[in-house]
């Protein structure tokens, strides 16, 4: 190789490297903007988000135009909120678990046509109280619980099916669903709706439970899914929604799809 050419390469080399180290730079410079560019401002509402695009939040003193709105009693100050996108039943079960804990009542709960384009329906759920700590302690614990009973949500590419059980049901099911305040409580939800029948028919047929709802495709807003609630013996009802989980699993199986727990699973 002659001289030239070597010092030609070595040139080239010097100067490839330079640019490298001038992008290195750039980029470390740009990460250290980056941080700024994403900064938060506090909200002190703000208390929390989890699974299903879900936020909590806690405000301490209500307008009384919305008060009004909301139809909180005027005992009532302060109001806690979770909404989801995606979900509905976990957050109801999750809220009981709230208001058995905390010393708040239940103001309303919706399920909303949303669940982002899926077969299911999201949920908002609104707590009462007469102190703010409580209203923030009831959201805090529904956001802890609506993890954990994600675990019993399944997920498929065609749909989803889901299960929850409690040996003693509070306000929030009350509110919603009719509930027997203290007694054992489950549903069992399945999108397509033809997956909710038939894990409803193997769910009444397995154990010696009561139908409490029966909740159509019409009846759920538009969302593609039957839902039926039970009550009875707390081991009638948890075997009655074990056995309409198995069911529904089997059938996305033959549907050449394994459903996905969004987490773990409770029972």
């Amino acid at each position: 190789m002659n001289t030239e050419l070597l010092n030609k390469i070595i040139a080239e080399t010097e100067k490839e490297i330079m640019k490298q180290g001038q992008d290195g730079n750039k980029a470390e410079n740009q990460k250290s903007v980056a941080p700024e560019l994403k900064k938060v401002t506090p909200i002190t509402e703000f208390v929390g988000s989890t699974e299903g695009d879900t936020v909590g939040l806690v405000i301490a003193n209500l307008d009384p135009q919305l008060r009004k709105g909301v139809g909180l009693n005027a005992e009532y100050s302060a109001i806690g909120f979770v909404s989801a996108r995606t979900g509905g039943a976990p957050h109801i079960w999750a809220a009981d678990d709230a208001v058995k804990a905390t010393n708040t009542e239940i103001v309303s709960i919706q399920l909303a046509r949303d669940c982002k384009g899926g077969a299911g329906q999201g949920a908002t759920i609104i707590f009462a109280a007469r102190d703010v700590s409580d209203a923030r302690r009831a959201v805090e614990i529904t956001l802890e619980a609506v993890d954990k009973h994600f675990g019993d949500v399944f997920f498929t590419d065609a749909g989803h099916i889901e299960f929850h059980y409690t040996s003693r049901a509070s306000y929030a099911l009350n509110n919603i669903f009719g509930a027997e305040v203290g007694k054992s409580f489950g549903i069992i939800v399945g999108g397509p709706a033809a997956i909710g029948l038939i894990m409803a028919d193997y769910a009444l047929k397995a154990a010696n439970v009561d139908l409490v709802n029966y909740l159509d495709v019409e009846s759920t807003g538009w969302s593609n899914q039957i839902i039926i609630t039970v009550t009875g013996d707390s081991g009638a009802v948890r075997q009655s929604v074990m056995a309409a989980r198995e069911v529904g699993i089997n059938v996305f199986r033959s549907m050449g799809m394994e459903p996905i727990a969004a987490g773990i699973a409770t029972f």
